[in-house]
Parts: structure tokens; C-alpha cells; sequence
């Protein structure tokens, strides 16, 4: 495969999540590393903010150069690029990574990989016809810190490993629900979306405590357990657990919530018979307790969209985040996609903050339940929340 001294990159999606990936090839360009030949978005780009010099920044994001296609297809027919990078609803992820590896680019696609597991599988059968390569924007990925913690598990400093947990509380309003047709859907046009708190917000969460545990691929993952909830008026889950049974007989298990009262910062938990590891995979922090002493570790993060770049450039690298390598996530993914629908969070459970689209739940003690799934390695139901606890049957 022949690589170009500055690929051309095009970006597919770019009027929301998509103008970070633009800004990351803008900072590329500028290093003559690449250079951004098209956009890909039903909406014109011209006369926007994308294409306006922006405040204290080098440029427009889109260059004048680059050109505008108002689908994929007529970008690859007209002008394939050499990467294309895709930020577009999960539902069209398989359709349009097919497209582009078919037309002979690699691909850097945003998480969740795909909408299930067969779809999974799917792409992982296109890349191998192709011979192109796909990496999946799970950030975490590419941390030094994650790095540091999965090399502290192998090592032994933290002794026999007894649970690797996830907390994630966060918050949305009403305004992120509405943003568009797919969101908070499980279900659009009769495909898959899967569009809740596991798969998407916290996605990183569940993939980094995978990853740490030693679960990537499809194989690793032994079983998953999820329980779904929401308090928002949607379809998917907004406040979730998930236990999931390595294959090496490790459990990983989540507290997940988007109805907290206010953001914190997601965490990683490492807990062993030796000491205790916390990763703040947000910001790269690694703080480690062990008998010999507690220190914190500050890394760096590796691009993944520099990272593809490499690899184009040395046949024998392998990716941060690899297409196959999210087969683990993509498990716990098809779980909640064939789970029956989310159970309401009982009203007098939800107080509602904020007036109108900045309006938000907050599930009572989420945050504590959150923190004793992750720390028991179980679901909300055995860990006693109230929300997840049986319906009482009405006496005659």
C-alpha cells in the first residue's frame, strides 16, 4: 500500500463531536502531517464557524481548500481520500466504514464500534477483505496512564486482583436528549441504535476496565449481566450496571448514571489482595496505594488519529484501538441491545433540577450505588438499590 508524504484526510460528520476532529487535523496539518482534503455533512459547511478563523487559533478549521460532499459515497466517488474519519450516529457506522476500507481508505471511526455484535463481526470480515485498517476512537486507548495501570496489574505490585470496577456519574439535560433524532433511541427506523449510558456517554468507562482486566476480544468475555434504567423520557438507559465474567474468571463490573447532581470525574478501579490502583482516565491519573506507599502518575495521550497515521507508515504496528480489540466492549454492547427495555426509575426516587432544556434528574444516592456495584462486583439489585429492588405484589 503506497502512503502519500501528507495523507488526505476527510472527516464525515463535523457539525458536532466532528469539530474535534477537525481541530486535531488542523494541529496536523500544521506539523505536515496531513492535510484535510474533504468534509463529508448533509449541511453546507460554507459561511459557518468551521470554515471562520476561530478566536486565539490558527485558522478555520475547514481550509478553503477542502471540499464539501453531502454524503459519503460521493466523496469516494469523486475523490477517495487516504483516511477517512468517521463521527456520524452509531446506526451508520457499519454502512459507512464498509464504504470507505471498500474504496481502499483506512478508517478512524468514533465509538461504540457498531450497533451489536454481528455487526461487529461484519466489519471485522471487511477489514480482513480489505487489508485497510480501522481504529475506534476509544480514547482511553491511546493514555499513558491506562497503559501504566494495566502494566501495574501484570506486574504483581497490587497482589491477586479481586475486582476491577467503574464509576461514571454524570449528568445530561433535556437539551442533550434533544439534540437529535438518535439520541437516548434504542431502536430508530427499526435498526439498532443503542444509543444509553453504557454504550455511549461511559463507553470509555466499561472500555477501560475491560482493556485493564485483560478483556479485549470477543473470546475474553465469559458472560454480561446488565440492569437498565432510566429517569430521563427516553428509550435507552440513563442509569445502569454492568457485571461482566472474564474468561479468565475476573469480574469487571460498572455503576453508570447520567442523573447524578452534578459531574464527576470517571474512575477505573483496581483493587488487589496487595493494594489498590484509581485511574482517572479523563485526565490521565494514575494514584497507586501500596504497602510500599502511595504515589500518583501523571501521564500523556497518544492521538489515535496520529497513531493511524503512524501505522500507515509501518505495516508491522499495531493500533492502540484496533477494530478487533473492541470486541469485549462490543459484547457488553450486545447485551444491552437484547436486555428488554430500561425500567423507569421510580418518581419519588427523581428530583428534576434546572428549568427547561437545562433541566436534568438526579436519581437519589446514585452516586453511592454507583460506587457499591463497582466495589462488590455486583449489579444494582444485589448491591440493595432502591430502584432495582423487586416490585412489592399488590395483597388481595
Amino acid at each position: 500500500m503506497g502512503v502519500t508524504e501528507s495523507p488526505r484526510v476527510a472527516v464525515v460528520g463535523v457539525h458536532g463531536h466532528g469539530a474535534s476532529h477537525l481541530r486535531t487535523v488542523r494541529g496536523l496539518a500544521a506539523a505536515g502531517r496531513a492535510r484535510l482534503s474533504a468534509v463529508v455533512d448533509p449541511r453546507p459547511v460554507a459561511g459557518t464557524a468551521l470554515t471562520e478563523a476561530e478566536a486565539g487559533a490558527p485558522g478555520p478549521l475547514v481550509p478553503a481548500d477542502a471540499r464539501w460532499y453531502p454524503d459519503l459515497d460521493a466523496l469516494l466517488r469523486e475523490a477517495p481520500p487516504d483516511v477517512v474519519v468517521l463521527a456520524t450516529p452509531i446506526h451508520t457506522h457499519l454502512p459507512l466504514a464498509s464504504a470507505a476500507l471498500r474504496a481502499g481508505c483506512d478508517v478512524l471511526l468514533e465509538k461504540p464500534t457498531v450497533a451489536s455484535l454481528d455487526e461487529h463481526a461484519a466489519l471485522l470480515d471487511v477489514v480482513r477483505e480489505t487489508g485497510h485498517r480501522c481504529q475506534v476512537g476509544f480514547q482511553t486507548f491511546g493514555s499513558g496512564a491506562a497503559d501504566e495501570l494495566a502494566r501495574l496489574v501484570a506486574s504483581g505490585e497490587l497482589g491477586e486482583v479481586t475486582t476491577v470496577g467503574a464509576v461514571g456519574t454524570w449528568v445530561r439535560t433535556r437539551a442533550y436528549y434533544a439534540r437529535s433524532a438518535w439520541a437516548g433511541r434504542r431502536v430508530l427506523d427499526g435498526v439498532p441504535v443503542v444509543d444509553g449510558v453504557v454504550t455511549n456517554p461511559l463507553a470509555h468507562a466499561v472500555a477501560t476496565a475491560l482493556r485493564v482486566a485483560g478483556a479485549t476480544r470477543v473470546e475474553d468475555v465469559a458472560s454480561v449481566d446488565v440492569e437498565l434504567f432510566r429517569a430521563h423520557p427516553i428509550e435507552a438507559d440513563d442509569t445502569s450496571s454492568v457485571v461482566v465474567r472474564a474468561a479468565d474468571g475476573r469480574t469487571v463490573a460498572a455503576g453508570l448514571t447520567v442523573c447524578a447532581r452534578e459531574r464527576t470525574p470517571a474512575v477505573v478501579v483496581v483493587r488487589g489482595t496487595e493494594g489498590e490502583a484509581t485511574l482517572r482516565y479523563e485526565a490521565d491519573e494514575l494514584d497507586v496505594r501500596t504497602p510500599r506507599g502511595a504515589r500518583t502518575i501523571r501521564t500523556g495521550r497518544r492521538d489515535l488519529l496520529t497513531d493511524l497515521l503512524d501505522a500507515r507508515r509501518d505495516p508491522a504496528a499495531r493500533l492502540r484501538c484496533d477494530v478487533a480489540d473492541t470486541g469485549a466492549f462490543m459484547a457488553v454492547l450486545d447485551a444491552v441491545r437484547a436486555a428488554p427495555d430500561p425500567r423507569p426509575v421510580p418518581e419519588d426516587l427523581v428530583t428534576w433540577v434546572g428549568e427547561g432544556v437545562d433541566a436534568h434528574p438526579v436519581v437519589a444516592d446514585v452516586e453511592a450505588w454507583c460506587a457499591a456495584v463497582a466495589d462488590r462486583g455486583e449489579g444494582f439489585a444485589a448491591v440493595g438499590a432502591p430502584w432495582a429492588l423487586p416490585v412489592p405484589s399488590a395483597t388481595a
